[in-house]
């Protein structure tokens, strides 16, 4: 916002400048992550978690923002926009869609309508009704960062196996708990530095890797960040 303001441009302007540079990142990460794919043998797996990690990493977007303006909301445009996208993809996308590629386990074009979709539609929450709040941003910290690297390390060097409603490992929800506080704490800090409290942050990554780990497949997108804004909210009322 400093910077834009600084090149004396209008505070619409300003947004709308911001909102292309998310088009670009995002648009860009999936062709990259494409190209790592058809090019390299990236495994589909890995690819669509780094792509989840990518989105949530969208929050960091949010201080280019101004909030003076109500252009301030177009910071949801591209998930917006990849609402209407994964619902034609899923429907309709051929298998070698780099969507289809680079966002699903087995290359299944219906998977982009369960966790995909639910996770623009969390986003979209968090950019407007919770626009750059406390509960959202560290909503988005943990969905992206501790829900995307948890089944990466779960599945490649996870030994120590359980299963509630479906298989986790000890250190998943351990890369879980780590990344979800780390990542927290940095976007907190970087948007909302006046927030920054590391008790609550901690106990929000807590409760995001118990929930986490009794979640069933994809519903996690959902059940993650909703329980961390209910639990962000009742905190903010004890701990101040």
């Amino acid at each position: 916002m400093l910077f834009f303001a600084f090149l004396g441009l209008s505070p619409l302007v300003g947004n709308l400048v911001a909102t292309a540079l998310t088009f670009v990142y995002v648009f860009g990460l999936v062709a990259l992550l494409n190209f790592c794919v058809t090019r390299f043998g990236l495994p589909q797996d890995i690819s669509r978690k780094i792509t989840h990690i990518g989105a949530g990493s969208l929050v960091g977007f949010l201080p280019l923002y101004s909030d003076v303006d109500w252009s301030r909301y177009l910071n949801v445009t591209i998930f917006v926009v990849w609402i209407a996208l994964l619902v034609q993809k899923g429907l309709f996308a051929n298998p070698d869609d780099e969507a289809v590629r680079t966002m699903t386990r087995t290359g299944e074009r219906r998977e982009l309508l369960k966790g995909p979709l639910y996770f623009v539609i969390v986003a979209t929450i968090c950019g407007t009704l919770l626009y750059k709040s406390f509960p959202g941003i560290v909503a988005m910290a943990n969905l992206g960062w501790g829900d995307g690297v948890a089944p990466i390390v779960g599945s490649r060097y996870g030994r120590w196996k359980y299963k509630i409603f479906s298989d986790k490992s000890v250190e998943g929800s351990l890369s879980m708990f780590i990344f979800a506080f780390a990542a927290s704490v940095f976007f907190v800090w970087l948007i909302l530095p006046s927030e920054l409290n590391l008790i609550r942050i901690l106990l929000l990554a807590l409760i995001a890797t118990v929930v986490e780990a009794f979640s069933p497949q994809e519903v996690d997108n959902i059940l993650i960040p909703a329980a961390i804004v209910v639990a962000a909210n009742f905190m903010q009322l004890i701990i101040r």
